[in-house]
C-alpha cells in the first residue's frame, strides 16, 4: 500500500534516519516506537507529506487519503463545535453539489443518442453510488456519536470552539479526522488530552472501524489494545516486529542480548587479531600473515548494539515530614459556578500515607477539586487538610508556565533556596539534564524535558502531600517508569490525576470517580475499577451517555435506523452472521443433552440401574440444562430474526 524505499534524513550534518525502507499494508495498525528524539514525529511527518526526507522515497497509490493528528497544531476559530466537526464531511457538500449540476444538464439536454449524453448517465451513476457509499444520510448522527465518544457533551456542541481549551479543541481536531475515514491514519500522541473513557472509545473506534493507523505513543495500554505492528526506530535504523507493544518489549530484549553477545565476541577476535599484528609487525617471516591480519580488519563490518539510554534518571523525593492521620477530610463539600453545579455532596476521607487516582471525562471537576484543595478557589462545605500537611503540586500546565528564555540552570537556581543551590547540578543530572544540557534554553526544550524539569520543582523541599496532576503527559516510557517508582518509594500521600491506566496500575490502592456532579469512592486499583464500571455499563444501558453500538442500532425500532453506511452494513452483516453462529452452537448442545439424557435414561430403565441416587440426579440435572438452553435457544432465534428482518429492510 505505502512504500519506504531508501529513506534517509539528515539535520546539519546529523542523520537522523539512515537508508531504511518498508512496506505498510492495508489494514495495519502500526506503533512507531524508540527513544524521544529517534525520528517517530519525523517519520509521521514524512507520510503526511509535510516533510521531505534528504534522499529516497515514499511510494504510494495516487488516489490514497492520509489523515494526520500531529501533537501540536495550529487551530482555527470562528465555528461551533458541530459544525467545525461537520467540516469533515465537505467531500458530502460537493458530491452533492455536483450531483445536482450532472442531474440539471441531464434533464435540459435531448441528444440522448450521443456520446455526451452517455457520460453524463455515466458520471450521475458513479457520483450516486459514491454519495450512497458515503453515509451521506447520516453524517449528522456520525458527528454526534463521534463528538460524545471524545467526551463532548449535547449542551457543547453549539458552543464557539474559542470557549474550549487547547486539549479539548484537539478532540475536535482528532474527530474530523476519524469522521473523514482516511485510507491512513497518523496519530502523534492521540491521548494526551484525553480521559480513560474517551481512550477506550477511541481504542474501539480504531480496532472497528479505521483502516490502517500508524501510532505514536507513550501509552502501553492504548498501544497494546490497538497496534498488531511494532517498527522501532534507533539509530538511524529500523526494527520491524509482526507483534503488539508488550511482545515487541520482550523480543527487543532478547536481540538487544544477542547483539552484546556477538559484539562482544567480536570485539575479542578484533583484540586477538590487532595483538597478533602488534607482536608480529616488524618480523620478517611474518609480514606475509600481518598484511592479511591488517585487511581483514579493514574489511570487517563492525557490530553495534542498539542504543540503550544509560544516562540516569534518579528521581527520589524527600522523606515526607509526619502528618495528621487524614490530610485530607471533605464533608458535603459542594462547588459550583453561577448556575452550573461542578460537583456536590462530596465525602471523602484520605488517609496518610494513601495513594489515590482521581479518575472520570475531562470536565467533571477532578482539577477543579484539585484546585480547592490548594486553596485556589471558594467553595461550600467542608474540606479540611490534616495537621502539618506540606503540599507538592504539579500541574498540567506547569511545563507550559516555565520562563522560556531563561537555561535549565537557571530556572531552578531561581527558585532553589539554602544547601539546595549547591546541588542544583546533581540534580539536574539526575534528571538527564547533565552537563551541556543544563545550559539549553527552555524554549529549545521538548515537550517530555519541559515536563521534566517541572517535575524538579517537587524535589526542592520536603512535603507530605504529593498533588499530581496529568504528570505524565509528554513524558516518554522510561521517564514514567522512573517516576511510579519513585511515587510507590514515597512515604507521604498522594493524589494521582490521571488518563494513563498503565501508570496508575499498581501504583494506588483507591480510586474517587468524577461523573455526574457527584465523587464516588471505589476500593482497589486502577483495572479493578475499569472491570466494575463496565458491570455498571451493563446494568444501566439506558444511561444516556452510552454510545450504542451496531448491534444495540438494529434491535432498536425500525425507524430508529435508517441511511446505514457503508461501515455500518459492514457491521451489520458481521453481528448478524455472529449471531447466526451463536444460534446454530445453541442448536448443537440442544442436541448433545437430548442424546445424552436418551443414553442415562438407557441406563435407568436397566433394573441393576433403578436404584443408583446419582444417576437419578445427573438426570435432573442434564434436564435442567437443557431447559435453561432451550430458553436461551428461543431468545437467540427471536432476536436474531428481529434483527435480519429489519437488516433486510435497510
Amino acid at each position: 500500500m505505502i512504500s519506504i524505499e531508501g529513506l534517509t534524513v539528515e539535520f546539519g550534518g546529523f542523520t537522523l534516519l539512515n537508508d531504511i525502507s518498508f512496506v505498510v499494508n492495508k489494514k495495519d495498525r502500526i506503533a512507531l516506537v524508540g527513544k524521544n528524539g529517534a525520528g517517530k514525529s519525523t517519520m509521521l511527518k514524512i507520510f503526511a507529506g509535510k516533510q521531505a526526507p534528504t534522499s529516497g522515497q515514499v511510494i504510494s497509490p495516487k488516489d490514497i487519503t492520509i489523515g494526520y493528528l500531529p501533537q501540536h497544531m495550529q487551530l482555527v476559530d470562528g465555528n461551533t463545535v458541530v459544525e467545525e466537526a461537520s467540516l469533515a464531511f465537505s467531500r458530502i457538500q460537493q458530491l452533492e453539489k455536483e450531483l445536482d449540476s450532472v442531474n440539471l444538464q441531464l434533464a435540459e439536454r435531448t441528444d440522448y443518442e450521443s456520446d455526451a449524453y452517455s457520460d453524463l448517465i455515466e458520471r450521475s451513476t458513479t457520483l450516486n453510488e459514491e454519495f450512497m457509499m458515503s453515509g451521506a444520510g447520516n453524517f449528522q448522527a456520525e458527528v454526534e456519536k463521534t463528538l460524545m465518544g471524545l467526551g463532548f457533551k449535547r449542551n457543547d456542541f453549539e458552543r464557539p470552539t474559542k470557549e474550549f481549551s487547547g486539549g479539548w479543541r484537539m478532540r475536535i481536531e482528532l474527530a474530523k479526522l476519524l469522521l473523514q475515514r482516511p485510507d491512513v491514519l497518523l496519530l502523534d500522541e492521540p491521548t494526551n488530552h484525553l480521559d480513560i473513557e474517551s481512550i477506550q472509545w477511541l481504542e474501539n473506534f480504531l480496532a472497528t472501524k479505521a483502516k490502517t493507523v500508524i501510532l505514536v505513543s507513550h501509552d502501553r495500554a492504548f498501544l497494546d489494545a490497538v497496534t498488531q505492528r511494532t517498527i522501532e526506530i534507533t539509530l538511524g535504523r529500523v526494527y520491524d516486529y509482526r507483534v503488539h507493544y508488550s511482545k515487541y518489549v520482550e523480543l527487543r530484549k532478547e536481540r538487544r542480548e544477542q547483539q552484546i553477545r556477538a559484539y562482544e565476541n567480536q570485539q575479542k577476535q578484533i583484540q586477538q587479531t590487532e595483538d597478533f599484528i602488534e607482536r608480529f609487525r616488524y618480523k620478517a617471516t611474518k609480514s606475509v600473515q600481518v598484511q592479511s591480519r591488517i585487511k581483514q580488519l579493514d574489511k570487517l563490518e563492525r557490530l553495534e548494539v542498539d542504543e540503550e539510554d544509560n544516562s540516569s534518571l534518579r528521581l527520589k523525593f524527600p522523606p515526607a515530614p509526619r502528618s495528621g492521620s487524614y490530610p485530607i477530610i471533605a464533608e458535603g463539600l459542594k462547588k459550583t459556578y453561577g448556575s452550573q453545579t461542578v460537583f456536590s455532596d462530596v465525602e471523602m476521607t484520605i488517609k496518610r500515607g494513601e495513594k489515590v487516582a482521581f479518575v472520570g471525562k475531562n470536565g467533571e471537576g477532578k482539577s477543579t477539586f484539585v484546585k480547592c484543595i490548594m486553596g485556589e478557589i471558594p467553595f461550600d462545605g467542608k474540606l479540611e487538610l490534616g495537621h502539618n500537611i506540606k503540599i507538592g503540586y504539579f500541574a498540567q500546565n506547569q511545563a507550559q508556565l516555565l520562563d522560556e528564555n531563561k537555561t535549565v540552570f537557571d530556572t531552578i537556581d531561581y527558585v532553589a533556596t539554602g544547601d539546595i543551590r549547591t546541588r542544583i547540578r546533581d540534580i539536574l543530572g539526575g534528571f538527564m539534564f547533565g552537563g551541556e544540557a543544563s545550559d539549553k534554553k527552555v524554549k529549545v526544550l521538548s515537550g517530555g524535558e519541559r515536563s521534566r524539569l517541572a517535575m524538579i520543582r517537587l524535589l526542592l523541599e520536603p512535603v507530605n502531600l504529593l498533588i499530581l496532576d496529568e504528570p505524565t503527559n509528554h513524558l516518554d516510557m522510561r521517564s514514567k517508569d522512573v517516576l511510579k517508582d519513585a511515587i510507590r518509594d514515597f512515604d507521604g500521600t498522594v493524589i494521582v490525576v490521571s488518563h494513563d491506566r498503565e501508570f496508575l496500575d499498581g501504583l494506588v490502592e483507591k480510586t474517587y470517580e468524577f461523573a455526574d456532579g457527584k465523587v464516588k469512592e471505589h476500593l482497589g486499583g486502577i483495572y479493578e475499577f475499569l472491570r466494575s464500571k463496565q458491570m455498571d455499563n451493563l446494568r444501566e444501558l439506558d444511561s444516556q451517555k452510552k454510545v450504542p453500538t451496531y448491534s444495540e442500532q438494529l434491535k432498536a425500532e425500525p425507524d430508529t435506523i435508517s441511511n446505514l453506511s457503508y461501515e455500518e452494513r459492514k457491521e451489520q452483516a458481521r453481528v448478524l452472521k455472529k449471531m447466526e453462529k451463536q444460534v446454530s452452537e445453541k442448536e448443537n448442545q440442544i442436541e448433545q443433552l437430548e442424546k445424552d439424557i436418551a443414553q442415562l435414561e438407557k441406563i435407568l430403565s436397566q433394573p441393576e440401574h433403578a436404584s443408583e441416587v446419582s444417576l437419578f440426579q445427573k438426570h435432573g440435572e442434564l434436564n435442567k440444562q437443557l431447559e435453561q438452553t432451550m430458553e436461551s435457544w428461543e431468545e437467540l432465534s427471536s432476536e436474531y430474526e428481529k434483527m435480519k428482518s429489519r437488516a433486510g429492510a435497510n
